[in-house]
């Protein structure tokens, strides 16, 4: 008896234990599948809602004193928004999202505010932007801080007036609960204009990237300080630890659960293939009797292993896949058009399926073809 015909009356006859391994075969690959496709978009969305947390750098002159600048909230001191323009022209890739501001505090309307001007992020030559970060602020118009709004009683719509300067108010912020909430915040030339300050700004604000997958503030000074000179970077390190231990933690939750999965689907199909060779001794050592070889036999059990697991692959993957993009969208709504089928996961489930289901089967073929057939005869 060939060992195709085998395989095929094998299936055949125990269709009820060949779909109980399939339907093993596939929750062991739709979850992982459908885990990995979900994990890729939680750490994208992950990324996403960490930046929402704000930029972590802060460059400043270097005779900036940061004990009058946490007092004041900005920085006495001036330098070119050349600057700005010349980080981002340059080859580092230890920071990025740079922001160019410049602050003041002034009397306006009897009273003291914070303007702001802040130009439109600034991308780096050699990375496309693909989501600006901070605040976005068109010429002519102004965002205007919850307390100001409250006590001058200002309006979308409104036309606030700093000497020959008009800005209108396209914007009134919530409330902050900090020195945010007496700003007025304008485009950067807008603001360059009403403080006589032509080319000039006192910050840059930038997010620290990792460096070889390690957060390096020294790293990220040293770069700074080669391009430009005659500055100092802060790090606000709440937001960085935030973000680098949000991700270690997405991270570690995938590298835990998906092997939990897979290691309880080989069981699962390690027991269907044992209860399968303990079902059929008796036919197995009629088979032995007739004299059909113990290769035979074991290739019909692994073949079997084999087809369930290509089989269970292709369902696999098409039914984790559906889940994640079906999910997805529901559970990350920030990066929604970035949940996508991640086919690279097609060949290794076609590669490591049949192989899970082999090393499953191992041991019930080892036992299937060792047995004495004159053995299991007598006892039937």
């Amino acid at each position: 008896m060939s060992v195709i015909r085998l395989l095929l009356r094998e299936i055949q006859h125990r269709k009820v234990n060949f779909i109980s391994a399939l339907v093993a075969v596939i929750a062991a690959v739709t979850m992982p599948v459908a885990l990995v496709t979900m994990t890729n978009a939680s750490q994208r969305e992950t990324v996403r809602l960490m930046r929402n947390l704000g930029l972590n750098l802060l460059i400043v002159p270097e005779a900036t004193d940061m004990a009058d600048f946490w007092s004041e909230d900005f920085a006495e001191e001036e330098m070119p928004e050349e600057y700005v323009h010349r980080l981002a022209n340059s080859r580092l890739v230890t920071v990025r999202h740079l922001v160019a501001r410049l602050q003041r505090r002034i009397k306006w309307r009897d009273r003291t505010i914070l303007l702001t001007g802040i130009l439109p992020e600034v991308p780096m030559a050699h990375r496309k932007l693909k989501s600006p970060m901070g605040l976005t602020v068109p010429r002519g118009t102004a965002l205007v801080g919850f307390a100001l709004v409250r006590r001058i009683d200002i309006k979308v719509g409104d036309t606030l007036n700093f000497g020959d300067t008009r800005l209108q108010v396209t914007r009134c912020l919530d409330a902050k609960g900090s020195k945010d909430d007496i700003r007025i915040y304008g485009h950067l030339h807008d603001v360059q204009e009403i403080l006589s300050a032509p080319g000039r700004i006192n910050e840059i604000e930038a997010l620290g990237c990792l460096c070889d997958g390690v957060r390096s503030i020294a790293r990220v000074r040293s770069d700074v300080a080669s391009v430009l000179p005659g500055t100092q970077v802060t790090e606000f390190t709440s937001i960085a630890v935030a973000r680098a231990e949000t991700r270690k933690m997405v991270e570690k939750q995938a590298a835990f659960v998906i092997p939990i999965v897979v290691l309880a689907c080989a069981v699962w199909i390690g027991l269907l293939a044992l209860s399968n060779v303990r079902e059929r001794r008796a036919e197995i050592g009629v088979l032995r009797a007739m004299g059909v070889g113990t290769a035979s036999i074991a290739a019909a059990f692994i073949g079997k292993a084999i087809l369930l697991g290509l089989v269970g692959a292709v369902l696999g993957f098409a039914i984790g896949t559906s889940l994640a993009l079906h999910l997805g969208p529901q559970i990350f709504p920030l990066t929604a058009k970035k949940v996508v089928a991640e086919f690279g996961l097609l060949g290794w489930s076609l590669l490591l399926a049949p192989l899970l289901c082999v090393i499953a089967s191992y041991l019930p073929t080892v036992m299937a073809v060792t047995q004495d057939p004159a053995e299991v005869l007598r006892e039937e």
